[in-house]
């Protein structure tokens, strides 16, 4: 009798562990699907430990450490602190936490997929990790303002299936209004940090980047993207329209590349249906930039280029660009970071560079922000926008200065 007893103990602890299992591993799902660990992991710091700092026009924000760890992470909370700061913003002490975490977003998920997440965090190994404090301005400082806020932004309510709709439809909705949280992003701010309900997923700046306009208008969303063309760039951050870099090349590294199929067709056919709105960037033309490009088969001829070496723009192009993407400016031509005006994300990347995980093998290009002036940047941005976009910037030196400090 008692060995048969030891026997059931066994069999229930093992169908335990299996059940254990299972949920951890849908919680690390999920944790991909929320991209947690972009906003968690400072550079060159431990995945989720926190302390990543995010500049706001009103002071600057930590992330706080989510690893288990007991003192400066979550090892204490229960499953009911965890559920509620993802659904209402407020932390195990009663805090109210700001919102970029974006529990407005969150608040759309299951509680069994927040417990999921959160039994994944708890699976991971303690870092002791203490992020440094916000250095808010005032009124921003004060958080009991955040009730108020709260009330005017957070909708406080789990995702409800529209019966109308597909299953397919409604698991995309799940994904980009919720765990995705794409609006955060995708959808500009008003003076109170709340997204702008009559813009939705029009397109915002943040942090010296554009996340770019997602619906399907045709002149300036995603309207013009095959399925094909926008399941690939979901997954894999690269398409005919243009790579991925910034934010987006991070969600796509942490998050999006490793959804299933199915997750990502769901996410497509969802945005399909979101009301088209404008926006001021085109969307890219494939057929090429508003000035033909050079041959690629051959440099232009002397005549041609002596005439271009007077710029200032062309000669750090033929230096430092001509290496990897030619003449014709293959990869560059059409493409929206080159249409938009003010040219927000070739900026960036010019400065930084970029690095993405793409189907056709790792993407790199290095920054030439250490090598050159703001002036001579500035040229060039306005040389390749007007050789291969729609319409040539005209940015200063003082604006390159002030976007170096942006995107810090």
């Amino acid at each position: 009798m008692a060995a048969f007893a030891l026997f059931v103990g066994l069999v229930l602890s093992a169908a335990a562990a299996d059940v254990r299992s299972d949920l951890v591993q849908r919680g690390e799902y999920l944790t991909r699907a929320a991209d947690c660990v972009s906003c968690h992991t400072a550079p060159d710091g431990k995945q989720f430990a926190g302390a990543r700092a995010f500049k706001l026009p009103f002071g600057t924000l930590y992330s706080p450490n989510i690893t288990p760890d007991a003192n400066t992470g979550i090892g204490q909370w229960s499953d009911d602190d965890f559920v509620r700061a993802m659904h209402e913003g407020i932390g195990k002490d009663g805090q109210r936490l700001y919102p970029a975490f974006p529990y407005p977003s969150y608040t759309l998920l299951s509680r069994d997929d927040v417990l999921a997440i959160k039994a994944y965090l708890f699976s991971l190994e303690p870092v002791a990790n203490a992020p440094p404090h916000n250095h808010l301005t005032f009124p921003f400082n004060m958080r009991w303002l955040m009730v108020l806020w709260d009330w005017l932004y957070n909708p406080g309510q789990r995702f409800e299936v529209d019966a109308s709709r597909s299953h397919e439809w409604n698991r995309g909705a799940y994904l980009v209004e919720g765990l995705g949280h794409c609006g955060e992003c995708h959808t500009p701010r008003n003076l109170l940090y709340g997204l702008d309900p009559h813009k939705r997923f029009a397109g915002a700046v943040m942090a010296g980047w554009h996340a770019y306009n997602i619906t399907p208008d045709r002149t300036t969303g995603i309207g013009g993207w095959s399925e094909v063309d926008l399941a690939r760039y979901l997954s894999t951050g690269d398409s005919p329209h243009g790579a991925a870099a910034g934010p987006m090349a991070e969600a796509v590294d942490n998050s999006l590349r490793y959804l299933s199929r199915d997750d990502v067709g769901a996410m497509v056919t969802y945005l399909r249906t979101i009301p088209p709105q404008t926006s001021n960037v085109p969307a890219a033309h494939l057929e090429g930039a508003g000035n033909a490009p050079i041959s690629a088969s051959r440099l232009p001829p002397a005549d041609e280029l002596n005439r271009l070496h007077a710029s200032a723009g062309v000669r750090i192009f033929a230096a430092a660009c001509t290496g990897c993407h030619g003449w014709d400016g293959r990869g560059l031509a059409g493409t929206r970071d080159l249409n938009d005006p003010e040219a927000t994300n070739l900026v960036q990347v010019v400065l930084k560079g970029f690095h993405l995980s793409a189907a056709r093998g790792r993407l790199n290009m290095p920054g030439f922000g250490a090598g050159y002036a703001d002036r001579e940047l500035a040229d060039l941005v306005n040389y390749v926008t007007g050789r291969f976009g729609a319409k040539a910037a005209t940015l200063q030196a003082d604006d390159l200065a002030k976007r170096r400090s942006e995107g810090d």
